[in-house]
Parts: C-alpha cells; structure tokens; sequence
C-alpha cells in the first residue's frame, strides 16, 4: 500500500531553506546544544591534545606521587606522579577514536547489509534478520568483552570489537528505513520511470535513511565510549602504559582511599563524554525525526 508522503525540495534553495529551518530549531534545544559544545570541546581535545596537555602522559615524577590538584597540576598526579589532566586528555583521544572509528565501521556493514534485507525482503531479509537476531540475543557490552577477549587486548581489536557488537543496532535501523521508503510515492515514480535498484536504493531511499541513521551515529558514539573504558578497565583495549579513561579508573582501585581524584576526574570524563552525544542525540532525533525514530 502506498504511503502518502511529502514531495522532496526540488530546487537548492527549498532544500537550503529546510535545512537553515532545522538548525534554528536545533540551536533553540539548550540541552541539545549544550550536548553539542560539549561534545565539540572533547573531539577538540581529542584532536589537539599534544597542544593541550600540559605534561606528557606517560612520563612519571616521582617527586609529585600521589599530589592533590593544584596549579601545578590542576587535577592531581597518579600513584607514578604522571599528570592526570594530561592523562584524562589523551584518554578522551582514545575514546574519541574508538567511538568515531567503531561507529563508521558499524555503518560501513549495517547500512548495505540493512538496505538489502529491507528492499528485497524474502531469502535475503530472512537470513539477514536471523543474523541479526542471534548476535542481539547478547547484550552489547557481553558481545563487545568476548570479542575483544577474542581479538586479543589493543586499542585496534577493542574498536573492531565495538563496531562488530553494534551492526545489529544498525542494520535494525537502515532495515526499518527502508521497508518505510520502499512504499512512498516518489520511490514508486523512480521504479515507473525505469530506474534500477542501485538507482532506487542510493538516489532515493538512503538519502532520506540518513536521519535515522545521524540520530543513531549519535547514540552509537557514547555507547562505544563506555565500551573502550570498560574493555581498557578489564585489560582489554587500551594497554597501560598508554593512557586510557578505563585504564586510570582501574589503576585507581587501590587508592580510592588516600587519592580519591584518580577515579573521580576520569569518571566523571566519561559521563560528560557519553551524556554530551546523548543529548545532542536527543536533539537532533526530535529536530530531523519528528515521528520519533526507529529506535
């Protein structure tokens, strides 16, 4: 049965003028933009962090060990009398990669593998959907610990690990995208007026997927953040020396006591990281997905 729907702009400027009307109504959500600049502040850091940090992050001071925040070091010195301001960004660079890199890396399979199940329904829905089924039967952070445990411990199989555990998600999305776009009247023109399934599928249905798909890159990210900190806290990501959000917060176990900030300023790194994308999510969720998504 056909959906009615809303025609698409047909000029740059409808489409200009849709978009500048989106953005005024993402900068009016204070919580989203508040996620936003949050999140922009910690990609920054990622980014520029052998400008930012003061110290090296892996270089002991023996003389500072265990040294409350001060002006010298704002946020305190570990059990080593390693910087943990320089630490905590250096670990938001690791969090940052792996949440960007496993993020595209679960897009890259999902999103073909969601469009086919979608489109073509039949033999390749059934297959995929089972596939996908099987791998949600276990939770995301439980499939992410035995891949990695797997894989082995490294800031590489952690990522891979991470993206694999969140194709279902993904798939699950794009599927549900297309199975809605696959009945409006502008993809049946497109398929009247001879267009081929590659034409239907890239010109037509993903282009108006991405929505859906921006909202759950958004949640994605946070998801993979408390990934890498868990798999790094457990041995298996990030391995120490190298600085790490889940590293520092296991390496503080022993000094909860006499050096609280050691598990404290990592921690509450790690909630600012994933509840910025979270809101910004939110936002842009009800800014480009009125109906709400498909989550």
């Amino acid at each position: 049965m056909t959906t009615a729907t809303t025609a698409l702009p047909t000029t740059p400027q409808a489409a200009r003028k849709r978009a500048g009307g989106k953005l005024r109504a993402l900068r009016k959500n204070r919580l989203a933009l508040t996620g936003g600049i949050i999140a922009a502040v910690f990609i920054l850091a990622a980014l520029l962090a052998p400008l930012i940090a003061p110290y090296d992050p892996a270089q002991p001071d023996f003389g500072n060990v265990l040294a409350e925040p001060s002006w010298s070091h704002w946020l305190g010195t570990d059990d080593l009398g390693r910087d943990q301001l320089s630490r905590i960004v250096y670990g938001a660079r690791a969090s940052m990669q792996v949440g960007l890199v496993a993020v595209v890396l679960a897009f890259v399979i999902g999103v073909p593998l969601g469009l086919v199940g979608g489109y073509y329904g039949r033999f390749a829905d059934s297959t995929i959907s089972r596939l996908t089924d099987t791998m949600l039967a276990f939770p995301f952070l439980v499939l992410a610990v035995g891949l990695a445990a797997i894989l082995g411990p490294s800031l590489s199989n952690a990522t891979i690990a991470i993206g694999i555990s969140q194709i279902p998600a993904v798939i699950r999305i794009t599927r549900a995208e297309t199975l809605r776009l696959k009945h409006v009247d502008y993809v049946g023109a497109a398929i009247a007026n001879g267009g081929g399934d590659g034409t239907v599928l890239f010109r037509h249905i993903l282009p108006n997927a991405t929505s859906a798909l921006i909202v759950q890159a958004t949640v994605g990210i946070p998801a993979a953040i408390i990934g890498e900190a868990l798999l790094s806290f457990l041995g298996l990501g990030v391995q120490p020396p190298a600085p790490s959000l889940g590293v520092m917060l296991s390496g503080a176990q022993s000094f909860l006591a006499p050096a609280p900030w050691l598990a404290v300023f990592p921690g509450l790194a790690i909630v600012a990281a994933t509840l910025a994308f979270n809101l910004l999510g939110d936002g842009l969720r009800d800014v480009l997905d009125p109906r709400g998504g498909t989550r």
